[in-house]
């Protein structure tokens, strides 16, 4: 057994690194006592605007929340119908059908995991109003054909950027954009385990648009601009003074971060091109990928087996997602759908993730691919 302890995420191993920077954030709004909308939220908000590249952020207390937000304030009406991905995390749907409206599930690219323009397109009917396209792992949708069909046909592109933060997406024309920046309004997530987690809860909203900027800040404090006035029903979901003090920090090693997680990829990628069980994540030419995760397909059915065996040797796993959102009991009544879901079905049951974090060496690398070349080697 490899003595050093794997870990899909190590969240202690790079808080250590810049212990002394994070300590002293918290320490600052501590002593401040400017727990909520502090000057540290403000600034913090201002810098992430910066290295978006966007308009406008404004900041909430998670990520689902964001998504909700983004909806509400589009203005869609009940019974409306949004199109997302089957093969996504359950929030990405979850806000369509809490606001009443009819998530409609849509099926991604095998190769990429994201959303199908094919199958966004056999979709959309006179019902549809909105596209939730998830940059799913940390690889960018293919932007540009969603944002032209969603010109042509009317609809609201809302970016569901939890995985993706940092990412770039190249258009044709060679401009470069952010995931997240790019449609009418973008949602990311600063969960712990995310590229860019604090240490708590918390998340944002990006738009380029100045009147829905306002909405959505509206809409996240109880629907009011001036104190005890509110103009529209609106929730509470606020960002910490603490945790954005712990972002701010964080933000400033990002790209870092990213290096380190592309370094990791890669090595996987070399390693483990040569088996033929397994499909290797495709960062396709229009992207600059993050790597949220490293996610194999395994194809000849023994997904299952090998994640048993990579556990026996020490090796955590995790399969995002065994189960698509339409086959979901929460979603049987609730979420329509009138295009095959077969890419979906089929990567439930082969997708497996393998330790992605920005701490992981190359000697724990070498421990993984080497048990997975050995499982192969078995048969």
């Amino acid at each position: 057994m490899f003595r050093e302890k794997i870990v899909m995420v190590d969240l202690k191993g790079q808080y250590e690194r810049i212990k002394e920077e994070i300590d002293d954030a918290i320490s600052s709004v501590i002593s401040s006592t400017s727990f909520i909308n502090g000057p540290i939220v403000t600034e913090f908000t201002q810098n992430l605007q910066r290295f978006t590249g966007t308009g406008y952020v404004v900041p909430c207390a998670n990520g689902t929340d964001a998504l909700q937000i983004a909806l509400m304030a589009l203005g869609l009406e009940r019974g409306d119908h949004v199109l997302v991905p089957a093969f996504t995390y359950v929030a990405s749907a979850e806000v369509i059908a809490l606001l009443g409206l009819t998530p409609v599930m849509v099926d991604v690219d095998p190769e990429t995991f994201n959303i199908s323009i094919d199958s966004l397109k056999a979709s959309c009917t006179e019902k549809t109003k909105a596209i939730i396209p998830v940059h799913l792992y940390g690889h960018s949708c293919d932007m540009e054909p969603i944002l032209e069909f969603a010109k042509q046909r009317g609809l609201y592109v809302i970016e569901d950027n939890a995985q993706a933060l940092g990412a770039d997406y190249i258009f044709s024309d060679g401009r470069v954009c952010k995931c997240g920046t790019m449609g009418d309004v973008g949602t990311t997530s600063f969960f712990p385990s995310k590229n860019l987690g604090c240490y708590g809860d918390g998340g944002a909203m990006f738009t380029n648009n100045l009147e829905l900027a306002q909405k959505l800040k509206m809409i996240a404090n109880h629907g009011q601009s001036v104190k005890y006035t509110h103009s529209i029903v609106g929730c509470n979901s606020r960002l910490d003074s603490i945790q954005a003090a712990i972002l701010n920090v964080k933000l400033k090693y990002l790209d870092q971060y990213t290096a380190s997680r592309r370094k990791a990829a890669n090595y996987y990628s070399c390693r483990l091109s040569s088996i033929n069980e397994i499909v290797l994540p495709a960062e396709k030419e229009y992207t600059r990928a993050v790597y949220h995760q490293y996610t194999i397909r395994v194809c000849d059915g023994s997904r299952n087996e090998l994640k048993e065996y990579l556990a026996q040797k020490g090796i955590p796993t995790m399969v995002y997602y065994p189960i698509p959102l339409d086959m979901q009991e929460a979603f049987k009544g609730v979420a329509y759908c009138n295009v095959s879901l077969e890419n979906s079905r089929k990567l439930s049951e082969q997708v497996l993730s393998l330790p992605m974090h920005t701490e992981l060496s190359e000697s724990v690398q070498e421990y993984i691919v080497e048990s997975i070349i050995e499982f192969y080697g078995r048969n």
